[in-house]
């Protein structure tokens, strides 16, 4: 491990649990060459997540308090994207501080979009428990202010689709599949319904006024489907 002061320095906040923060930089794949139960930052991530989640929910709900629930749905999505997030763990140089194997070190794991999103998400959850929900609020808000200002216009997703298969290509190579489901009304007033499927599954239902808007609601329903899978059940 590196040394964690100057990481500590740029987070702007200091650990009375140093472990906790060694845990959040010990990436999965440690696991396979190590010998002994080591554990990993998979725990951390996923309360990370959902202490994220509760911070912007709460944020986007107090300052637009005329705003309706889908686009705060919306809003909430753009911030908590893995292209976000990663972001985040750039800025912080958490890259740098990964605890990988050397596997995931030879194929480019310390730079790997999907490694850093997770430790991000997985640093917030050690902030929490070392510090408790104000602390890892303070740190939440502080980081997001540069990507969205103070929030004083409500972020929206301008690439539906386009985030959709950023993440997907994380699983698979295989693009999704749109399909026009449905059309209604008259010839002056259609409402298209679009499904996006990706390797068979059914992600997403959207309709719009064309097939273009009714693909991009369909990408939507698809980013919030992915986002409940990381959901505690």
């Amino acid at each position: 491990m590196t040394n964690l002061n100057s990481l500590q320095e740029r987070l702007g906040y200091t650990f009375k649990n140093a472990d906790l923060l060694q845990l959040a930089l010990t990436h999965p794949s440690v696991v396979h060459e190590a010998p002994g139960n080591i554990m990993h930052n998979q725990r951390l991530e996923f309360l990370g997540d959902s202490v994220l989640s509760l911070v912007l929910t709460q944020q986007l709900y107090e300052k637009f308090q005329n705003v309706g629930e889908g686009p705060l749905t919306k809003a909430r999505a753009q911030m908590v994207n893995r292209r976000t997030l990663a972001e985040q763990a750039r800025h912080l140089g958490l890259g740098e501080h990964l605890r990988l194997s050397h596997g995931e070190e030879t194929t480019g794991g310390r730079h790997r979009q999907s490694s850093l999103a997770d430790v991000f998400e997985a640093l917030l959850g050690a902030i929490f428990l070392d510090g408790g929900f104000e602390a890892a609020r303070e740190f939440i808000l502080r980081s997001f202010r540069d990507a969205f200002g103070e929030l004083i216009n409500i972020p929206s997703l301008h690439n539906p689709k386009g985030e959709l298969q950023e993440i997907l290509q994380e699983e698979s190579p295989e693009p999704p599949r749109y399909e026009l489901a449905s059309v209604t009304g008259p010839d002056h007033d259609r409402i298209f319904e679009c499904v996006v499927f990706h390797r068979g599954v059914e992600l997403g239902r959207g309709k719009g006024k064309s097939k273009k808007s009714a693909q991009s609601e369909a990408a939507l329903a698809g980013l919030q489907t992915i986002a409940q899978r990381k959901q505690p059940q």
